[in-house]
């Protein structure tokens, strides 16, 4: 199906592997995670009260704040949401789904190299 968990992932690992090349080293370590819904203790941690809201997540300590005496911490993780998503791209109806997934996952992966959520609206006009 065009639009299931797998092709999800297919174009999330699409999405990393066209990263320019400085970015995909740091990149390919994170572990990349598709889910339908995000989970009610990720939503709790993040005051969302509406699952709807919340499309994708970086879980981690970005690239900005990691140290080389870090113990072994465990993998960084980005999360896309397949229901969330969905229905973004129901309700905006001009935009093709696989490049919401890319979207999504770029936004995520700013989270990893460091980059604030005010940080990247003020370069990124896909959300206005």
């Amino acid at each position: 199906m065009h639009n299931d968990l797998a092709h999800f992932e297919k174009i999330a690992h699409a999405t990393v592997a066209s990263l320019p090349r400085a970015f995909r080293p740091a990149a390919e370590n994170v572990v990349l995670r598709v889910a339908e819904w995000p989970a009610p203790t990720m939503l709790d941690d993040l005051g969302v009260a509406d699952p709807h809201e919340l499309t994708g997540l970086y879980e981690g300590t970005p690239m900005t704040e990691k140290s080389v005496l870090d113990m072994a911490p465990p993998p960084d993780v980005v999360w896309l949401f397949r229901q969330p998503i969905m229905a973004e791209w129901r309700d905006r109806g001009n935009v093709e789904l696989n490049e919401l997934i890319a979207h999504v996952i770029i936004h995520e992966f700013a989270h990893h190299f460091g980059w604030t959520d005010e940080e990247i609206a003020a370069i990124d006009q896909w959300w206005t």
